[in-house]
């Protein structure tokens, strides 16, 4: 069984970490729970003490993913008060094509939370908040009313992710480009400023 209680500890997330940095060069697909313990130095009993099981800890692979992109937002929105050279900046780093099988590995996730899998019942439960609420916040907080950040937030997500599918269906980078700098056009015009993208 895992251990969840009060959060992951430092041995945790830094056993996490070395999963991650592994399977970001291998790819995120085939390794076995064995395989992956003795890649990272650790044991196939100790990942199963801390992540209950495969399913278990590539959720919690995706969940910090999506963690240090959040920190990249933050990162450009503070270089910049421009919400249009801003979500250009945030789609060019979530776009790249070196993150393409972390974000195959988050849409599998994605399809059996949708399926209801009990292990995915905490990536469903905040899948979407953990993006749209940041996101609003950072709209209010540049004067745009909280209904209407809210709204923005929750298309830009929506936008965000339906194009990096149809980035990692088609390959076709540079039309999806265009569709993403054309939705940031429409929602960063006079009175419809937004972060736009999201992930």
């Amino acid at each position: 069984m895992a251990r969840t209680a009060g959060g992951p500890g430092p041995a945790k997330r830094a056993l996490l970490e070395r999963c991650v940095r592994h399977l970001q060069e291998v790819g995120f697909s085939d390794l076995s729970m064995r395989e992956l313990a003795a890649a990272v130095g650790t044991s196939h009993r100790m990942l199963l003490y801390h992540f209950g099981s495969r399913n278990g800890l590539l959720v919690e692979i995706v969940n910090l993913i999506e963690a240090h992109q959040r920190a990249v937002l933050a990162e450009l929105e503070a270089e910049t008060d421009d919400l249009a050279e801003l979500s250009r900046a945030f789609w060019k780093r979530v776009s790249d094509p070196a993150l393409a099988p972390a974000e195959r590995l988050f849409f599998e996730i994605y399809a059996h939370a949708l399926n209801g899998r009990p292990w995915a019942a905490s990536f469903r439960e905040s899948v979407i908040t953990a993006w749209t609420d940041p996101v609003a916040q950072m709209l209010a907080g540049r004067g745009v009313p909280p209904r209407e950040a809210a709204r923005r937030a929750r298309l830009s997500l929506a936008v965000g992710r339906g194009l990096l599918l149809d980035l990692l269906a088609t390959g076709d980078q540079a039309a999806v480009d265009d569709a993403a700098d054309l939705f940031t056009e429409l929602i960063t015009r006079e009175g419809g400023q937004t972060a736009g993208g999201g992930r």
